[in-house]
């Protein structure tokens, strides 16, 4: 009797956990719809993608990912309440919970993927080193930096590029990419790694930078998502089905060039 009392209660413990299971997947999306508000993580540093900008008088973040994730938005009938911080706090807040998802020109690693799942890329950009004008003929290949300081925005995949393939130069990590940027103008850096059209926006609008004609290994991480906190597959599935919409018709492509456009005008 209590060998099957026990197995009884085993199994109802089971179809509990399991249900707890299923709601949390949803509860998500269905907390999303419900409050009619979609939290977000962001680093508005990283022009085109995001940025800030004075319109009418008013500081305002605009960006490819600010318009894009405003669409998404508007597809799924809520509104976006943007949390602004540093990239390093990003992925950690969503994690924490405090924001729903992470959208900050973010790519996958396999580090991340432990704790996030992601949706389908929204957009691809290679890696390039941007340097010094007046170093073009001291740099022309990876050698070259050797012993030399190479900045990177801390917590991003630019930190594990330098390390993995510029393994003799010296890696340093800065919180604020405009930072990193005017450290290889003022010469302090010899060169840092981003993403080529992050570094198409910044170089137009600084002539003493260049892009330097040392090509870098293709990465799956070149592709850009957004991250989603594991267990939340109705989420991430109601995304990519805008994201492939955004896509198919073109307008991701169109935000980053509008973006990259404004960032150039108003000296983002």
């Amino acid at each position: 009797m209590k060998k099957g009392l026990k197995i009884v209660l085993g199994m109802v413990l089971i179809v509990l956990f399991a249900a707890c299971g299923n709601q949390k997947e949803e509860d998500k999306l269905n907390t999303i719809k419900k409050d009619g508000v979609i939290k977000v993580a962001t680093s508005p540093d990283y022009a085109p993608f995001g940025f800030h900008t004075t319109m009418n008088g008013k500081d305002k973040i605009v960006g490819a990912d600010i318009e894009m994730m405003e669409t998404i938005a508007k597809k799924m009938g809520v509104k976006v309440e943007w949390l602004d911080m540093s990239f390093n706090a990003v992925l950690a807040a969503a994690k924490e919970g405090k924001a729903d998802v992470a959208v900050s020109a973010i790519s996958v690693t396999s580090e991340r993927e432990e704790s996030f799942d992601f949706t389908t890329d929204y957009y691809t950009s290679p890696q390039v080193i941007v340097i010094n004008k007046q170093h073009e003929n001291e740099f022309t290949s990876i050698d070259h930096f050797s012993d030399k300081q190479v900045g990177a925005q801390k917590g991003t995949i630019q930190e594990n590029i330098v390390k993995s393939q510029m393994t003799d130069a010296k890696l340093v990590s800065i919180e604020k990419l405009p930072n990193i940027f005017l450290e290889v103008k003022k010469g302090s850096l010899d060169g840092l790694v981003v993403e080529k059209t992050v570094a198409d926006a910044y170089v137009s609008k600084n002539p003493e930078l260049m892009i330097a004609n040392i090509p870098l290994k293709s990465m799956k991480e070149d592709s850009l998502c957004i991250a989603v906190p594991k267990g939340n597959k109705k989420l991430v599935a109601a995304l990519n089905k805008h994201i492939k919409e955004l896509k198919e018709t073109g307008e991701i492509e169109k935000m980053v060039e509008k973006n990259n456009q404004l960032a150039q005008e108003s000296g983002n």
